[in-house]
């Protein structure tokens, strides 16, 4: 679970520039290539809650004919053994997670930020509820520890 956010005011020099400081952090995705026929994410996501762990965001998308999954899980260690002793392949991948207001234009000013320092974003997803004041949006990114300081994290 993300940390709760500081409150932090910075100036104002650019369209860019956040009006709080977001909560970031390095995080490791588990991805995983399914199938693409129905069942598979299912049998996927049945695995890891058959071993406690919870999963806080996922997203999926075809690459070559084949379903691709990025995970966010509460214990990579635990979600990596079950995978393994499901014989599940996988892999990991580093990106950031960001805790943002759930605003028009939260988006935009980080992605400005990373954009000012030249660091292109390869893909994003992110999770929020409706009427929940804050959303958790993941970005891969080629230099994880730049962009954390990109952005203030």
């Amino acid at each position: 679970m993300l940390t709760r956010w500081r409150q932090v005011l910075i100036g104002n020099s650019s369209m860019f520039d956040l009006q709080v400081r977001p909560m970031s952090r390095a995080v490791t995705q588990i991805v995983v290539a399914l199938q693409n026929k129905p069942g598979t994410l299912a049998k996927l996501c049945l695995t890891l809650r058959d071993a406690g762990v919870n999963i806080s965001a996922a997203a999926g998308w075809l690459e070559r004919g084949r379903g691709k999954v990025r995970l966010l899980v509460d214990n990579p260690d635990k979600a990596k053994d079950a995978l393994k002793a499901a014989k599940v392949r996988f892999s990991e991948e580093e990106a950031i997670a960001i805790e943002l207001d759930n605003r028009p234009g939260a988006l935009a000013e980080v992605a400005g930020k990373l954009a000012q320092a030249k660091i292109n974003i390869k893909y994003g997803y992110a999770t929020t509820s409706e009427g929940s004041t804050k959303a958790t949006v993941i970005l891969a990114v080629p230099n994880v520890t730049k962009a954390l300081g990109a952005i203030g994290g």
